[in-house]
């Protein structure tokens, strides 16, 4: 089975969404299509070409346009990939089923190699929120042979997802509908970008995804990373007991180190942008420097 939206209407409205808000996107961008044995996946690269690359990977539904906030200050000296996830909804173009984790490891393995030949380096950085973490430590967990490290901020994969999480996610969708003077004083970050990502994420709701289960990473798994890995949890998750998560982390592997973050939610990535942009950038350096 294959992601499609639930009828062409549906399709047009996201699609013109989606371009209304990528004229927000800060810096020149290249777009590109790579191809995959899934299907063709769609990247936007910007940034100095001979820059150590980095590849985004957006939470569900995001698509490449939840990360234009930390854009800018990415791409300084990165060449930095923003991918739209095959299987979700976006520019991306799914041709085969995604039927395991192992599909999912393949898929974006044939997306780093397409990145690196375009950049000419041997490695690239994951940088990943919610899905797309779990994305990148799933392929972290089989083979780094292309992978110069990772981080992962909100990561599925640590922790059953149930009723918290859509309690949460549904407490998260009222705010956005709050003027922004009033989102200002009952929400973290930057109001602006709630206001613009959210009719994309109700556009997104029109898309019938055909994707295999996050699985929950094993201990064995975690265990065979061996690259500079950077775990970034909100003290208030609701995917996850964040405390429980770096305890169990914290003697398991010396390459994986967990960051708690006070009073931060699963919205992580929109409640502290900055956080974010930072950690992945000293990651990035941490990296080139082992």
């Amino acid at each position: 089975m294959l992601g499609e939206f639930t009828d062409k209407k549906a399709e047009e409205r996201f699609f013109a969404v989606y371009d209304e808000i990528l004229r927000k996107w800060p810096v020149p961008a290249v777009e590109l299509d790579i191809e995959t044995r899934f299907g063709p996946t769609r990247v936007r690269g910007c940034g100095p070409v001979d820059g150590p690359p980095i590849v985004l990977l957006s939470g569900g539904m995001g698509t490449s346009l939840s990360w234009y906030p930390h854009i800018a200050e990415l791409a300084v000296r990165h060449r930095v990939y923003a991918v739209d996830s095959l299987g979700e909804p976006g520019r991306s173009i799914q041709t085969a089923s995604v039927e395991s984790t192992e599909d999912c490891a393949d898929w974006l393995t044939e997306v780093v190699e397409g990145v690196l030949a375009e950049t000419g380096h041997e490695k690239v950085y994951l940088a990943g929120v919610s899905r797309g973490g779990w994305l990148a430590l799933n392929l972290a967990t089989r083979s780094t042979a292309r992978i110069a490290g990772v981080v992962a901020i909100e990561a599925a994969g640590f922790g059953v997802i149930g009723r918290s999480f859509i309690w949460w996610s549904l407490r998260e969708i009222f705010r956005w509908f709050l003027p922004r003077w009033l989102l200002r004083l009952v929400a973290s970050g930057d109001p602006d970008v709630r206001h613009t990502v959210r009719p994309l994420l109700f556009a997104a709701l029109k898309y019938k995804q055909q994707l295999p289960e996050m699985h929950l990473f094993s201990d064995d798994e975690l265990a065979a990373i061996d690259v500079p890995t950077r775990i970034v949890v909100g003290e208030r998750s609701v995917i996850h007991d964040a405390r429980a998560v770096a305890a169990r982390l914290a003697s398991l592997n010396p390459h994986i180190e967990v960051e708690v973050v006070p009073k931060t939610t699963h919205g992580l990535s929109l409640e502290k942008p900055d956080l974010v942009t930072a950690r992945i950038l000293e990651a990035a350096r941490h990296a080139a420097a082992t």
